[in-house]
Protein backbone atom coordinates (compact mmCIF):
# COMPACT_ATOMS: atom_id res chain seq x y z
CA UNK A 1 0.00 0.00 0.00
CA UNK A 2 1.17 3.53 -0.73
CA UNK A 3 -0.13 5.41 2.29
CA UNK A 4 3.02 7.46 2.37
CA UNK A 5 2.49 8.67 -1.18
CA UNK A 6 1.67 12.37 -1.30
CA UNK A 7 -1.59 12.97 -3.10
CA UNK A 8 -1.40 16.24 -4.97
CA UNK A 9 -4.61 18.23 -5.34
CA UNK A 10 -5.27 20.55 -8.26
CA UNK A 11 -4.22 23.58 -6.24
CA UNK A 12 -1.94 21.88 -3.71
CA UNK A 13 1.35 22.93 -5.32
CA UNK A 14 2.37 26.29 -6.58
CA UNK A 15 3.21 26.74 -10.23
CA UNK A 16 6.93 26.77 -10.95
CA UNK A 17 7.96 29.08 -13.80
CA UNK A 18 4.39 29.00 -15.07
CA UNK A 19 4.41 25.24 -15.66
CA UNK A 20 1.55 23.20 -14.13
CA UNK A 21 2.34 20.08 -12.12
CA UNK A 22 0.61 16.82 -12.95
CA UNK A 23 -2.21 15.97 -10.57
CA UNK A 24 -1.86 12.59 -8.89
CA UNK A 25 -5.03 10.62 -8.13
CA UNK A 26 -4.88 7.45 -6.04
CA UNK A 27 -7.49 4.87 -7.02
CA UNK A 28 -7.89 1.76 -4.90
CA UNK A 29 -9.13 -1.60 -6.20
CA UNK A 30 -8.66 -5.37 -5.84
CA UNK A 31 -5.65 -6.20 -8.01
CA UNK A 32 -5.46 -9.13 -10.40
CA UNK A 33 -7.49 -9.54 -13.56
CA UNK A 34 -10.27 -7.34 -12.21
CA UNK A 35 -8.03 -4.32 -11.68
CA UNK A 36 -6.38 -5.01 -15.03
CA UNK A 37 -9.81 -4.71 -16.64
CA UNK A 38 -10.23 -1.32 -14.96
CA UNK A 39 -6.79 -0.22 -16.11
CA UNK A 40 -7.72 -1.00 -19.70
CA UNK A 41 -11.28 0.30 -19.63
CA UNK A 42 -10.98 3.31 -17.32
CA UNK A 43 -7.57 4.37 -16.08
CA UNK A 44 -5.59 4.42 -19.33
CA UNK A 45 -8.34 6.10 -21.40
CA UNK A 46 -8.92 8.70 -18.68
CA UNK A 47 -5.25 9.60 -18.49
CA UNK A 48 -5.08 9.78 -22.29
CA UNK A 49 -7.93 12.31 -22.21
CA UNK A 50 -6.46 14.14 -19.19
CA UNK A 51 -2.66 14.27 -19.60
CA UNK A 52 -2.46 16.46 -16.51
CA UNK A 53 -3.72 13.56 -14.35
CA UNK A 54 -1.54 10.69 -13.13
CA UNK A 55 -3.48 7.75 -11.69
CA UNK A 56 -1.68 5.86 -8.94
CA UNK A 57 -3.21 2.44 -8.24
CA UNK A 58 -3.48 0.62 -4.94
CA UNK A 59 -4.76 -2.92 -4.30
CA UNK A 60 -6.14 -2.49 -0.77
CA UNK A 61 -9.90 -2.66 -1.39
CA UNK A 62 -10.20 -5.76 0.77
CA UNK A 63 -9.15 -3.61 3.73
CA UNK A 64 -10.93 -0.45 2.63
CA UNK A 65 -13.23 -0.06 5.63
CA UNK A 66 -10.50 -0.44 8.25
CA UNK A 67 -8.01 1.73 6.38
CA UNK A 68 -10.45 4.54 5.68
CA UNK A 69 -11.44 4.53 9.34
CA UNK A 70 -7.77 4.87 10.28
CA UNK A 71 -7.19 7.64 7.74
CA UNK A 72 -10.19 9.57 9.00
CA UNK A 73 -8.99 9.18 12.59
CA UNK A 74 -5.57 10.53 11.57
CA UNK A 75 -7.11 13.34 9.53
CA UNK A 76 -5.16 12.30 6.44
CA UNK A 77 -7.23 10.84 3.57
CA UNK A 78 -4.68 9.69 1.01
CA UNK A 79 -7.11 7.87 -1.31
CA UNK A 80 -9.24 9.65 -3.92
CA UNK A 81 -11.53 6.93 -5.31
CA UNK A 82 -12.08 3.47 -3.83
CA UNK A 83 -13.61 0.33 -5.36
CA UNK A 84 -15.68 -1.56 -2.78
CA UNK A 85 -18.44 -4.14 -2.61
CA UNK A 86 -21.86 -2.65 -1.96
CA UNK A 87 -22.04 -3.87 1.63
CA UNK A 88 -18.79 -2.04 2.48
CA UNK A 89 -20.05 1.08 0.72
CA UNK A 90 -23.11 1.02 2.96
CA UNK A 91 -20.96 0.71 6.07
CA UNK A 92 -18.69 3.56 4.99
CA UNK A 93 -21.69 5.72 4.13
CA UNK A 94 -23.37 5.03 7.47
CA UNK A 95 -20.17 6.01 9.28
CA UNK A 96 -19.79 9.26 7.33
CA UNK A 97 -16.59 8.06 5.66
CA UNK A 98 -17.91 8.25 2.08
CA UNK A 99 -19.54 11.23 0.41
CA UNK A 100 -23.12 11.11 -0.79
CA UNK A 101 -23.70 11.16 -4.54
CA UNK A 102 -26.60 12.69 -6.47
CA UNK A 103 -26.70 10.36 -9.48
CA UNK A 104 -28.72 12.67 -11.71
CA UNK A 105 -26.37 15.64 -11.34
CA UNK A 106 -23.03 13.93 -10.66
CA UNK A 107 -23.19 10.86 -12.94
CA UNK A 108 -23.61 10.71 -16.70
CA UNK A 109 -27.05 10.14 -18.20
CA UNK A 110 -27.58 7.31 -20.67
CA UNK A 111 -26.98 8.16 -24.34
CA UNK A 112 -30.73 8.58 -24.89
CA UNK A 113 -30.96 11.03 -21.99
CA UNK A 114 -32.30 8.57 -19.40
CA UNK A 115 -31.19 9.88 -15.99
CA UNK A 116 -28.51 7.88 -14.21
CA UNK A 117 -30.89 7.10 -11.35
CA UNK A 118 -33.18 5.26 -13.77
CA UNK A 119 -30.35 3.65 -15.72
CA UNK A 120 -28.77 2.18 -12.57
CA UNK A 121 -32.20 1.58 -11.01
CA UNK A 122 -32.31 -0.74 -8.00
CA UNK A 123 -28.52 -1.12 -8.02
CA UNK A 124 -28.19 2.27 -6.29
CA UNK A 125 -28.31 0.59 -2.90
CA UNK A 126 -26.60 3.40 -0.96
CA UNK A 127 -26.48 7.18 -1.24
CA UNK A 128 -22.68 6.93 -1.42
CA UNK A 129 -22.33 3.98 -3.82
CA UNK A 130 -21.66 4.35 -7.54
CA UNK A 131 -22.34 0.92 -9.10
CA UNK A 132 -19.85 -0.48 -11.57
CA UNK A 133 -20.42 -4.20 -12.05
CA UNK A 134 -22.92 -6.89 -11.24
CA UNK A 135 -21.38 -10.22 -10.41
CA UNK A 136 -23.05 -13.27 -9.03
CA UNK A 137 -22.54 -16.32 -6.93
CA UNK A 138 -23.93 -19.16 -8.97
CA UNK A 139 -23.31 -22.82 -9.74
CA UNK A 140 -21.13 -24.69 -12.16
CA UNK A 141 -21.47 -28.39 -12.88
CA UNK A 142 -19.42 -31.09 -14.57
CA UNK A 143 -21.04 -31.84 -17.91
CA UNK A 144 -19.57 -35.35 -17.90
CA UNK A 145 -20.98 -36.24 -14.47
CA UNK A 146 -24.67 -35.31 -14.77
CA UNK A 147 -25.96 -37.89 -17.24
CA UNK A 148 -28.21 -37.05 -20.18
CA UNK A 149 -30.28 -34.44 -18.31
CA UNK A 150 -28.11 -31.57 -17.07
CA UNK A 151 -29.36 -29.60 -14.06
CA UNK A 152 -31.55 -26.62 -14.89
CA UNK A 153 -32.74 -25.48 -11.45
CA UNK A 154 -30.83 -24.42 -8.36
CA UNK A 155 -32.96 -26.97 -6.54
CA UNK A 156 -31.15 -29.72 -8.44
CA UNK A 157 -28.32 -29.03 -5.99
CA UNK A 158 -30.55 -30.64 -3.37
CA UNK A 159 -31.44 -33.61 -5.61
CA UNK A 160 -28.78 -36.16 -4.72
CA UNK A 161 -30.76 -39.02 -6.24
CA UNK A 162 -30.77 -37.61 -9.77
CA UNK A 163 -27.34 -35.99 -9.39
CA UNK A 164 -25.26 -38.08 -6.99
CA UNK A 165 -21.87 -36.84 -5.89
CA UNK A 166 -20.34 -34.11 -3.82
CA UNK A 167 -21.39 -30.47 -3.99
CA UNK A 168 -19.33 -27.47 -2.92
CA UNK A 169 -20.96 -24.61 -1.01
CA UNK A 170 -19.46 -21.52 0.58
CA UNK A 171 -18.79 -21.84 4.30
CA UNK A 172 -21.15 -19.05 5.31
CA UNK A 173 -24.92 -18.61 5.59
CA UNK A 174 -25.31 -16.00 2.84
CA UNK A 175 -26.72 -17.56 -0.32
CA UNK A 176 -27.06 -21.01 1.18
CA UNK A 177 -29.91 -20.00 3.47
CA UNK A 178 -31.77 -18.26 0.66
CA UNK A 179 -31.37 -21.18 -1.76
CA UNK A 180 -32.50 -23.62 0.93
CA UNK A 181 -35.75 -21.73 1.50
CA UNK A 182 -36.42 -21.24 -2.22
CA UNK A 183 -35.98 -24.99 -2.73
CA UNK A 184 -38.26 -25.68 0.21
CA UNK A 185 -41.11 -23.83 -1.43
CA UNK A 186 -40.70 -20.26 -0.15
CA UNK A 187 -41.38 -17.58 -2.77
CA UNK A 188 -38.40 -15.36 -3.59
CA UNK A 189 -40.24 -12.26 -2.37
CA UNK A 190 -40.86 -13.87 1.02
CA UNK A 191 -37.41 -15.31 1.66
CA UNK A 192 -36.11 -12.60 3.98
CA UNK A 193 -39.35 -12.27 5.90
CA UNK A 194 -39.29 -16.02 6.55
CA UNK A 195 -35.57 -16.06 7.32
CA UNK A 196 -36.08 -13.34 9.93
CA UNK A 197 -38.01 -15.80 12.11
CA UNK A 198 -36.58 -18.65 14.23
CA UNK A 199 -38.94 -21.01 12.40
CA UNK A 200 -37.68 -19.84 9.01
CA UNK A 201 -34.07 -20.27 10.04
CA UNK A 202 -34.84 -23.78 11.30
CA UNK A 203 -36.55 -24.51 7.96
CA UNK A 204 -33.44 -23.42 6.02
CA UNK A 205 -31.12 -25.50 8.18
CA UNK A 206 -33.41 -28.51 7.83
CA UNK A 207 -33.24 -28.24 4.05
CA UNK A 208 -29.45 -27.92 4.16
CA UNK A 209 -29.39 -30.98 6.41
CA UNK A 210 -30.63 -33.04 3.45
CA UNK A 211 -27.31 -32.54 1.61
CA UNK A 212 -24.94 -31.77 4.48
CA UNK A 213 -23.11 -35.08 4.17
CA UNK A 214 -22.54 -34.44 0.45
CA UNK A 215 -21.06 -30.93 0.80
CA UNK A 216 -17.44 -29.81 0.58
CA UNK A 217 -17.31 -26.33 2.13
CA UNK A 218 -15.22 -23.63 0.46
CA UNK A 219 -13.78 -20.34 1.70
CA UNK A 220 -11.75 -19.01 -1.24
CA UNK A 221 -13.08 -18.19 -4.69
CA UNK A 222 -10.56 -20.52 -6.32
CA UNK A 223 -11.77 -23.58 -4.38
CA UNK A 224 -14.84 -24.61 -6.38
CA UNK A 225 -13.17 -24.19 -9.80
CA UNK A 226 -10.35 -26.44 -8.63
CA UNK A 227 -12.77 -29.00 -7.18
CA UNK A 228 -14.70 -29.01 -10.46
CA UNK A 229 -11.53 -29.27 -12.54
CA UNK A 230 -10.39 -32.22 -10.44
CA UNK A 231 -13.79 -33.93 -10.66
CA UNK A 232 -14.13 -33.96 -6.87
CA UNK A 233 -17.59 -32.35 -7.00
CA UNK A 234 -20.42 -32.71 -9.49
CA UNK A 235 -21.55 -29.13 -8.92
CA UNK A 236 -20.59 -26.19 -6.78
CA UNK A 237 -21.15 -22.51 -6.09
CA UNK A 238 -18.62 -19.78 -6.82
CA UNK A 239 -18.32 -16.39 -8.55
CA UNK A 240 -19.41 -16.32 -12.16
CA UNK A 241 -16.12 -14.82 -13.34
CA UNK A 242 -14.23 -17.79 -11.90
CA UNK A 243 -16.47 -20.18 -13.79
CA UNK A 244 -16.01 -18.17 -17.00
CA UNK A 245 -12.24 -18.64 -16.72
CA UNK A 246 -12.65 -22.34 -15.97
CA UNK A 247 -14.92 -22.91 -18.97
CA UNK A 248 -13.67 -20.51 -21.64
CA UNK A 249 -9.99 -20.09 -20.79
CA UNK A 250 -9.16 -23.50 -19.30
CA UNK A 251 -11.65 -25.47 -21.43
CA UNK A 252 -12.79 -27.71 -18.59
CA UNK A 253 -15.94 -29.88 -19.04
CA UNK A 254 -18.00 -27.50 -16.93
CA UNK A 255 -21.20 -25.54 -17.63
CA UNK A 256 -23.04 -22.74 -15.87
CA UNK A 257 -26.21 -23.12 -13.86
CA UNK A 258 -27.51 -19.55 -13.71
CA UNK A 259 -30.81 -20.30 -11.97
CA UNK A 260 -31.29 -18.26 -8.76
CA UNK A 261 -27.86 -16.71 -9.12
CA UNK A 262 -27.34 -14.33 -6.20
CA UNK A 263 -26.48 -10.89 -7.53
CA UNK A 264 -23.90 -8.80 -5.75
CA UNK A 265 -22.51 -5.41 -6.65
CA UNK A 266 -19.17 -3.69 -6.81
CA UNK A 267 -18.52 -0.03 -7.44
CA UNK A 268 -16.91 3.21 -6.39
CA UNK A 269 -17.03 5.45 -3.36
CA UNK A 270 -15.33 8.80 -2.90
CA UNK A 271 -13.92 9.22 0.61
CA UNK A 272 -15.40 12.01 2.71
CA UNK A 273 -13.06 14.79 3.79
CA UNK A 274 -11.21 15.46 0.53
CA UNK A 275 -10.36 19.02 -0.42
CA UNK A 276 -12.76 20.66 -2.86
CA UNK A 277 -10.22 20.27 -5.65
CA UNK A 278 -9.60 16.57 -5.02
CA UNK A 279 -13.30 15.90 -4.60
CA UNK A 280 -14.06 17.52 -7.94
CA UNK A 281 -11.28 15.55 -9.63
CA UNK A 282 -12.66 12.31 -8.16
CA UNK A 283 -16.17 13.18 -9.33
CA UNK A 284 -14.85 13.89 -12.81
CA UNK A 285 -13.22 10.47 -12.92
CA UNK A 286 -16.29 8.53 -11.75
CA UNK A 287 -18.50 10.50 -14.17
CA UNK A 288 -16.26 9.24 -16.97
CA UNK A 289 -15.66 5.72 -15.64
CA UNK A 290 -19.34 4.92 -15.03
CA UNK A 291 -20.84 6.22 -18.24
CA UNK A 292 -22.62 3.79 -20.55
CA UNK A 293 -19.73 3.11 -22.93
CA UNK A 294 -17.03 2.75 -20.30
CA UNK A 295 -18.98 0.16 -18.30
CA UNK A 296 -19.54 -1.80 -21.51
CA UNK A 297 -15.82 -1.53 -22.28
CA UNK A 298 -14.84 -3.24 -19.02
CA UNK A 299 -16.80 -6.29 -20.13
CA UNK A 300 -14.22 -6.82 -22.91
CA UNK A 301 -11.83 -8.01 -20.24
CA UNK A 302 -13.88 -9.78 -17.57
CA UNK A 303 -17.25 -11.52 -17.43
CA UNK A 304 -19.01 -9.24 -14.99
CA UNK A 305 -22.11 -7.40 -16.09
CA UNK A 306 -22.14 -3.62 -16.41
CA UNK A 307 -24.34 -1.98 -13.79
CA UNK A 308 -26.18 0.27 -16.26
CA UNK A 309 -29.12 -1.05 -18.26
CA UNK A 310 -27.98 1.02 -21.24
CA UNK A 311 -24.55 -0.68 -21.26
CA UNK A 312 -25.78 -4.23 -21.78
CA UNK A 313 -26.53 -3.86 -25.54
CA UNK A 314 -23.01 -2.49 -26.08
CA UNK A 315 -21.15 -5.46 -24.59
CA UNK A 316 -18.95 -6.86 -27.36
CA UNK A 317 -16.20 -9.46 -27.70
CA UNK A 318 -13.51 -10.50 -25.24
CA UNK A 319 -10.37 -8.55 -26.04
CA UNK A 320 -8.09 -11.61 -26.37
CA UNK A 321 -10.40 -14.62 -26.71
CA UNK A 322 -12.49 -12.96 -29.41
CA UNK A 323 -15.73 -14.49 -28.10
CA UNK A 324 -18.97 -12.62 -27.56
CA UNK A 325 -19.13 -11.63 -23.89
CA UNK A 326 -22.85 -10.90 -23.58
CA UNK A 327 -23.85 -14.56 -23.14
CA UNK A 328 -21.41 -14.84 -20.23
CA UNK A 329 -22.75 -11.90 -18.23
CA UNK A 330 -24.94 -12.48 -15.17
CA UNK A 331 -27.09 -9.60 -16.43
CA UNK A 332 -27.67 -11.08 -19.89
CA UNK A 333 -31.43 -11.68 -20.27
CA UNK A 334 -30.90 -15.38 -21.04
CA UNK A 335 -29.00 -15.80 -17.76
CA UNK A 336 -31.18 -13.50 -15.70
CA UNK A 337 -34.53 -15.25 -16.05
CA UNK A 338 -34.47 -16.13 -12.34
CA UNK A 339 -32.13 -14.04 -10.23
CA UNK A 340 -31.99 -13.30 -6.55
CA UNK A 341 -30.78 -9.92 -5.29
CA UNK A 342 -28.84 -10.06 -2.06
CA UNK A 343 -30.56 -7.96 0.64
CA UNK A 344 -27.72 -5.90 2.12
CA UNK A 345 -29.80 -4.19 4.79
CA UNK A 346 -31.28 -7.46 6.03
CA UNK A 347 -27.90 -9.14 6.36
CA UNK A 348 -26.46 -6.09 8.13
CA UNK A 349 -29.06 -6.71 10.86
CA UNK A 350 -28.87 -10.52 11.02
CA UNK A 351 -25.32 -11.43 9.93
CA UNK A 352 -23.67 -11.81 13.34
CA UNK A 353 -26.51 -13.95 14.70
CA UNK A 354 -26.75 -16.22 11.64
CA UNK A 355 -22.98 -16.57 11.35
CA UNK A 356 -22.93 -17.98 14.88
CA UNK A 357 -25.89 -20.28 14.20
CA UNK A 358 -24.38 -21.46 10.90
CA UNK A 359 -21.05 -22.36 12.49
CA UNK A 360 -22.87 -24.17 15.30
CA UNK A 361 -24.89 -26.10 12.70
CA UNK A 362 -21.72 -27.05 10.81
CA UNK A 363 -20.23 -28.41 14.03
CA UNK A 364 -23.19 -30.68 14.76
Amino acid sequence: MKLNKLIIGASALAMIAGAASAEDMTIVSWGGAYQASQQNAYFDPYMAMHPDVNIITDESSGEAVAKLRAMAEAGNISWDVVDVVAADAMRLCDEGLAMEIDPDTQLAPAPDGTPASEDFGDLLVSECFIPQIVYSTTFGYRTDMVGDTPPSSVCDVFDTETYPGKRSLEKRPIGNMEWALICDGVADADVYDVLATPEGQAQAFAKLDTIKDDVIWWSAGADTPQLLADGEVVMGSTYNGRLFALIEEQHQPVAMLWDAQVYDLDGWIIPAGLSAERQQAALDFVYFATDTQRLADQAKYISYGPARASSAPLVGKHESLGIDMAPHMPTDPANAQHTFLFNYNWWADYRDDLDAKFQAWLAQ
